[in-house]
C-alpha cells in the first residue's frame, strides 16, 4: 500500500476519534515516515480551532504539575485536553525520558485527555522538531485545548511564543537573580506569568520584580484593558516604543531597589534592560493609545502540587484568548504561524535538496574535505555548493 493509502485510511480513523490512530500518527510525525506528510496534508483544513497554551520555565518550577492541575480544572469546565510534554532526550534510546507521566497521574486516566511525551532530541528553544505537526494532529482530532510544556531548559526556551496562542512563563521563588531571567528575554515572552511554589519565602519579592518589569511598558491592570482618551496620557508603552522615556521607570526601579540585593551599578544596568523588555513585551500586547485594547500580563501565585491558584489561572488564560478574538490577534497569529511554517519547510527542503545534488555530484565530499584541512572557510564553500547546484 503507498504512503499516502495509508494515510488516508489512518485518517479516516483520526475523524472517528480513534485514539489508536492519534497515537499512531504522532509516532509517524516523530519517526519522519513518508506517510506523516501525507497526513498532515489531510488533517490541516481541521485546524486552528483549539486554544493551545505553552507553559515554559527553568527546570524545578513544577511546570509538569502545574500542566496536570490546568488539565484538570479545563476539565472540570467540560473541555477536552491534550497534552504534549517535550521531554529531554534519553542518551541511550533517543527516547524522550517520561517523567512528565510520573506527576500526570491525576488526569491520565480521564477519557477527555491525551497526553504525549515528546523527546527534544537535541533540539533548542524548549521544543521537539515534530511538536508543530503533532499539535496540529491534536487540533484536527476536535481537543478544545491543547497544553504544550516545553523541556525546562532555561533562557533559550522562546520558540514556544511561535506556536502557542498564550504563553504562560513559570517561575520559582529562590532560583537566584531576577535580572538575568529578564536579559536573557523569557520575560518578554509571557502572556501570563505564574510564580508556582508560592507557599516558599520570597514568592512576593518574586512576583514584585516581575511586575517591576511590566510597570515599564504597561499601565492600567492585569488583563485586558479598553483605553478611553483621558486615560490614553497616562500610558507607556507607546512613548517606549518610540525612544521615549517611560513613565513607568521610575516606579519600577523603587521596585527593584526596595528588594535590596541589588547595586546602584546594577540598577543602572537593569534600567536600560528592564526598557528594553517593557518596550518588546508591550509592542506584544498593544499599547496605550485612545481607543486602543491592550493586555497587561497578569502575574500570578500558585501552589500546584496543593491546586491552589489554578481556577484563577485558567480564568486569566480564558480571559487572554478573549482579546486574542476582540483584538483581531487571533487571525493574526494564524497568518504568522501559517509565513513562519512555510518558511521552514522551503528551507528544510530547500536545503536538503541541495545538499543532496552536491552529494550526487561528488562536490560535497571534496568541499568538506577542503574546509576540515582550512583550505577553505566553510562560507565560501557553502556559496560554491549554491552556485554549483541551486535551482538545477
Amino acid at each position: 500500500m503507498r504512503p499516502e493509502d495509508r494515510a488516508a485510511e489512518l485518517f479516516t480513523r483520526l475523524r472517528s476519534g480513534d485514539r489508536r490512530a492519534l497515537a499512531r500518527a504522532i509516532t509517524w510525525i516523530e519517526n519522519g515516515a513518508e506517510e506523516a506528510t501525507a497526513l498532515v496534508r489531510l488533517v490541516y483544513p481541521l485546524t486552528g480551532r483549539a486554544h493551545v497554551v505553552g507553559i515554559t520555565g527553568p527546570p524545578g518550577a513544577g511546570k509538569s504539575t502545574l500542566v496536570d492541575r490546568l488539565a484538570g480544572e479545563q476539565r472540570a469546565r467540560g473541555r477536552s485536553v491534550a497534552i504534549v510534554a517535550v521531554d529531554p532526550t534519553s542518551p541511550f534510546s533517543g527516547g524522550a525520558i517520561l517523567g512528565d507521566r510520573i506527576r500526570m497521574q491525576r488526569t491520565l486516566t480521564d477519557p477527555g485527555v491525551f497526553m504525549r511525551s515528546l523527546a527534544a532530541r537535541g533540539h533548542l528553544g524548549g521544543l521537539s522538531p515534530a511538536t508543530g505537526e503533532v499539535v496540529s494532529v491534536l487540533d484536527a482530532f476536535g481537543f478544545d485545548v491543547i497544553l504544550v510544556e516545553t523541556v525546562g531548559a532555561g533562557q533559550s526556551e522562546v520558540e514556544i511564543m511561535a506556536l502557542a496562542h498564550t504563553t504562560c512563563v513559570v517561575v520559582v521563588p529562590g532560583l537566584g537573580d531576577e535580572i538575568q531571567a529578564i536579559k536573557a528575554g523569557i520575560l518578554e515572552i509571557g502572556d501570563v506569568f505564574v510564580c508556582n511554589k508560592a507557599d516558599r519565602e520570597g514568592a512576593d519579592r518574586t512576583v514584585n520584580e516581575i511586575e517591576m518589569m511590566l510597570d515599564l511598558g504597561h499601565m492600567g491592570q492585569p488583563g485586558i484593558n479598553r483605553w478611553p482618551a483621558e486615560q490614553a496620557e497616562e500610558g507607556g508603552a507607546a512613548a517606549g516604543a518610540a525612544g521615549m522615556a517611560l513613565p513607568g521607570a521610575d516606579a519600577a526601579l523603587r521596585r527593584l531597589d526596595r528588594t535590596g540585593h541589588h547595586s546602584a551599578e546594577d540598577l543602572a544596568r537593569a534600567a536600560g534592560y528592564m526598557t528594553r523588555a517593557a518596550v518588546h513585551a508591550a509592542e506584544r500586547h498593544g499599547t496605550a493609545r485612545p481607543g486602543d485594547v491592550s493586555w497587561r500580563p497578569p502575574v500570578l501565585k500558585t501552589v500546584a502540587k496543593d491546586g491552589q491558584g489554578v481556577p484563577d489561572l485558567v480564568d486569566r488564560l480564558d480571559e487572554h484568548l478573549a482579546f486574542l478574538r476582540e483584538t483581531g490577534r487571533w487571525e493574526a497569529r494564524r497568518e504568522q504561524d501559517a509565513a513562519q511554517r512555510l518558511q521552514e519547510l522551503v528551507g528544510q527542503r530547500a536545503a536538503r535538496a541541495t545538499l543532496e545534488r552536491a552529494r550526487a555530484a561528488g562536490d560535497l565530499e571534496v568541499l568538506v574535505r577542503q574546509v576540515a584541512e582550512r583550505r577553505l572557510d566553510p562560507y565560501t564553500a557553502a556559496d560554491e555548493i549554491l552556485r554549483n547546484h541551486w535551482g538545477r
